[in-house]
Parts: C-alpha cells; sequence; structure tokens
C-alpha cells in the first residue's frame, strides 16, 4: 500500500458522470483529502469540469489519470459494464479505489476486482453511502442490543416512476449494466445483509424486462434460524426507498434509508407488539462525507480493511443469483456461509 499515511489524500475521478459532481464535494469538503484530478475521454469537458470543480489537473483519457503519480486513490463512476476493468487497471497503478455500485456484473468480475486490490495492496469499497450515515449505525445498534428480539424478516423497497423512458440513460441499456437489479436492487440486498449478517441460503425472483433490462423485480431470499427476506426494486413504481426489519419482539422502520430527506434529521421508528414506541433522528450528518473520512481513515492507518471488498462480494453474489432466478423462474439455492 502507498505510503499516505502522514499526508493528504490525493484523489483522481475517471469520468465526468454527475454522481461525480457530488463526490467532488465530498472530497473537497472532507480533512485530509485533495481533489487533484479529473479524467474524460473529451479533454476539453475534463478542462471544464476542473475549472468548475476545483480540480487541478485535467486528462483527456483515464489512463493518464492512472499512470500520474501524484494520484494516491480515484472514485470509479463508470457504467457498471467498465467497473472490473478500471478497477483492475487502477490497483496495477497503486491506487486505491472507491467504485460506484453495483461493483461489478458478475461475482466473477467482482471477485477479479478484489483479488488484483489485494494483490497490489491498495483499498476497494463500493460507493454505498448510506452504510456510512451516523443513523445506520444508531440503527444497528438496536438490532444487536436485542431491542426487535430474535430477526424473523427484513422487507425492502426502493424504486422511481419513469413516465417516459429515457432511451439515452444507462439504467435502460443492458451492453452498458442497466437495470434495476443493479441500480435499486443492490442497495436492498446489501440492507438485508446488513440486518441480518448473514447470506441466504435460497433465492427466488420475478422481474419485468424491457429490451434485455429488468425493469422491475420482485426478490425472496430465504435464511437459516426462521428468517426470511423480500424487496422490490423498479423504475415503474412512484419514488419509495424504506425498509422494515421485524423481530419477535418488535420492528424497526426507516422510510428514506438510501438518502434521507433531511441532512438535519435523520429520522426512523420502533413499534413494539401495540404500536409506535418511539421516533429516532441522527442529526447534521452528510452519509457522502462520511464514506469519503472512511475510507481516507482506513488508507492512512496503512491497513487494508477486509470488510468492504467482502460486503460488495457478498452483495454480487445475491443479485447474481437472484438474476438467475428471474432469468430461469426458478429458485436458485446457495451455500450459505
Amino acid at each position: 500500500m502507498p505510503d499516505v499515511s502522514t499526508k493528504t489524500l490525493r484523489w483522481g475521478i475517471l469520468s465526468t458522470a454527475n454522481i461525480a459532481t457530488t463526490i467532488s464535494r465530498a472530497i473537497n469538503a472532507s480533512p485530509n483529502t485533495q481533489l487533484l484530478a479529473i479524467a474524460s475521454r473529451d479533454l476539453n469537458r475534463a478542462q471544464t469540469w476542473a475549472t468548475e470543480h476545483g480540480a487541478q489537473r485535467a486528462y483527456g483519457s483515464y489512463d493518464e489519470l492512472l499512470t500520474d503519480p501524484d494520484i494516491d486513490a480515484v472514485y470509479i463512476p463508470l457504467p457498471p459494464s467498465m467497473h472490473a476493468e478500471w478497477t483492475i487497471k487502477a490497483a496495477a497503478n497503486n491506487k486505491h479505489v472507491l467504485c460506484e455500485k453495483p461493483l461489478a456484473l458478475n461475482l466473477t468480475q467482482a471477485q477479479a476486482m478484489v483479488d488484483a486490490c489485494q494483490a497490489n495492496n491498495v483499498q476497494l469499497m463500493d460507493g454505498v453511502m448510506w452504510v456510512h450515515h451516523q443513523r445506520t449505525h444508531m440503527m444497528k445498534a438496536h438490532i444487536d442490543n436485542g431491542d426487535l428480539g430474535p430477526l424473523r424478516r427484513v422487507t425492502v423497497g426502493f424504486s422511481f416512476n419513469w413516465d417516459e423512458i429515457p432511451t439515452a440513460n444507462i439504467r435502460t441499456k443492458s451492453d452498458l449494466g442497466g437495470g434495476s437489479l443493479g441500480d435499486l436492487g443492490y442497495y436492498c440486498a446489501r440492507a438485508i445483509l446488513w440486518a441480518l449478517q448473514d447470506m441466504p441460503t435460497a433465492v427466488y425472483a420475478t422481474a419485468r424486462y424491457v429490451d434485455g433490462v429488468d425493469f422491475n423485480l420482485s426478490a425472496l431470499l430465504w435464511f437459516a434460524d426462521q428468517r426470511m427476506a423480500s424487496f422490490d426494486c423498479s423504475f415503474d413504481t412512484v419514488g419509495r426507498r424504506w425498509f422494515e426489519i421485524a423481530g419477535t419482539t418488535g420492528s424497526l422502520v426507516c422510510d428514506d434509508f438510501v438518502s434521507p430527506q433531511s441532512v438535519e434529521k435523520a429520522r426512523y421508528w420502533l413499534h413494539g407488539p401495540d404500536g409506535k414506541e418511539g421516533e429516532y433522528a441522527a442529526h447534521d450528518c452528510l452519509q457522502v462525507a462520511n464514506m469519503i473520512e472512511t475510507f481516507t481513515a482506513i488508507v492512512q492507518t496503512g491497513q487494508l480493511d477486509p470488510y468492504w471488498p467482502q460486503q460488495a462480494l457478498e452483495t454480487t453474489r445475491i443479485c447474481q443469483a437472484l438474476s438467475i432466478s428471474a432469468q430461469r423462474q426458478e429458485r436458485v439455492e446457495l451455500n450459505a456461509k
């Protein structure tokens, strides 16, 4: 791992995608980080973006940025079909990698990405922001403390509605890794993993496809110890981003887990056998800033944290099994750990 324990972590971003603006603001606002460079396949676009967002250097190719010896870490917001190629190249150039979700198109690609980062002693993390929010830690404490009793079921929904299909959007293109499962269901699968801390023993999914892309998908997941989970994700349903975690004595509900409606007050609720027991909230927390600061802190310790690539691998494994199930219209068994 490059030695950055005593200096500012210098970032490069591959692509001027919209989400790159959000990440660039977090990098610029976080301590011990610096946005050094942006790369685009169009040099003029990169130069314009660099001026607007405070990057010191602009490159007309991704390879040029990766060979810059001053860059310590890269953020990759490219289409999912490009994640494996450029993560592996970044690792080969000794860059730590924050890669946008879904981590990869399939488990084989995801494993190759993890292996490449491990072989080159660089950190890999997928860009799932909500898990870094202070509210997420607060909710997890209720689960770990037994406030809900033994868990029995997790239910998740994440959707938005397109009145008219945007044919130019990468979410609608199968060759770029589009689809509601990778775009939205990845969050749902991560929430289930986060809550149950276990892999399912079997999954089943059904989906509706448009030009080879799943526009909506419903999933069932079976777990050991009398536990089940389900989720739905779609591009044709009103905006929703909620989950319920239910045990034998209580349940926890969050209606905006992916992105809180309010930075000042991110809420969730506990329910007992007879109804609502209380509203809880985390205050003044920016999850994207927390993600950047968590990543930076890991790198500066000089020790890789295997938790994050493992979580990404397990999420990818679940999504791959669900994709196979939906295509075959049959239950898929997994060898749960």
